[in-house]
């Protein structure tokens, strides 16, 4: 590792003070980054610059989302279930109930460079928390498979190579990165990444540049780290609060940082002012290209509108809105 390589020191954008605040994702369409805070069942959005800071209830704690090709429609992955949100008229239109009536919800999602929507469940009963639920796949037609990988208790920085050939994921509490084979037919050749090796901090979540880095946020480590398509860090950027959990770039360069206040004591938030808020830093590395980060699923939803195959998508496990 090169510690002594440290691009920059984050610094605060919005003092949102989530509970848990997580999924960066910057939208290149309308100049705006987006994120969660899962535990306040919150949607979030602002500007490049903090400014024009807005949230959104959700109806359940909202876990992961998808930009998709509509800038006013995002794929929202709720607790227990996938649906459109409609930010104009602030309205869910249902796709499919995701292990339904197992003690699981959803967790970590992200798009892969063909628009389909790739993300992880993770159990609500367990204590210690054990490894069950899936990792799936929403294809552009709607569909919902299951990918064939490793159980994993906590999985998080679920990221694509820039060509959609390689996919990343981790267990958190193994604090290793892994890669696979990734491609329309599914997952194969599960292998080390990138290991962890600091005292504290635990991988969450991830973004990849333009060049094919990966940016993984590390929770409890005060830092997010660039590892090289080889595995090897190249940069490490000091994050000004204790639970740092993912990373989003837009086309300049900016590194945007989500945090979470839970689990902190008030005498660790006396000292974490922040805790819980966006930061941003500037780094030389701008955003794999925007089709990477947008779900094919709405334009997939309209087309099947047009042609009147409703019945179609309900073998696909599309259910009716609620």
């Amino acid at each position: 590792m090169q510690h002594q390589i440290q691009a920059a020191r984050a610094t605060l954008l919005v003092d949102g003070r989530n509970t848990l605040g997580e999924g960066a994702t910057w939208c290149d369409a309308t100049g705006t980054l987006y994120w969660v805070d899962i535990e306040g069942a919150q949607l979030w959005r602002c500007r490049a610059d903090g400014t024009g800071a807005t949230h959104w209830p959700m109806p359940e704690r909202l876990a992961c989302f998808a930009l998709t090709d509509e800038p006013d429609v995002l794929l929202v992955g709720l607790a227990t279930h996938l649906a459109f949100f409609d930010l104009r008229t602030e309205t869910f239109t249902r796709i499919v109930d995701v292990e339904p009536g197992q003690p699981t919800r959803l967790n970590d999602g992200r798009c892969d460079p063909h628009g389909a929507f790739v993300f992880r469940m993770k159990d609500e009963d367990g204590e210690p928390p054990r490894a069950v639920g899936g990792f799936y796949r929403l294809d552009a037609d709607l569909t919902l498979e299951r990918l064939v990988l490793p159980p994993a208790t906590i999985a998080n920085s679920i990221a694509f190579s820039p060509d959609g050939s390689k996919m990343y994921f981790c267990d958190s509490l193994v604090r290793e990165i892994l890669v696979c084979d990734y491609g329309r037919a599914g997952t194969s050749r599960v292998r080390s990444f990138a290991r962890l090796t600091d005292a504290d901090g635990d991988p969450d979540g991830s973004t990849i540049d333009r060049d094919g880095g990966l940016w993984n946020a590390q929770w409890g480590g005060r830092r997010v780290v660039r590892y090289g398509p080889d595995g090897v860090e190249t940069e490490r950027i000091a994050v000004p609060t204790a639970q740092p959990n993912c990373a989003a770039l837009d086309d300049a360069g900016r590194l945007y940082v989500t945090s979470a206040r839970v689990g902190l004591s008030d005498a660790a938030l006396a000292n974490d002012a922040h805790a819980g808020g966006v930061f941003v830093a500037q780094t030389r590395y701008a955003a794999r290209r925007p089709r990477g980060s947008r779900s094919s699923a709405r334009c997939a939803a309209d087309r099947e509108s047009r042609a009147s195959r409703a019945g179609k998508m309900a073998r696909n496990f599309i259910r009716p809105a609620s």
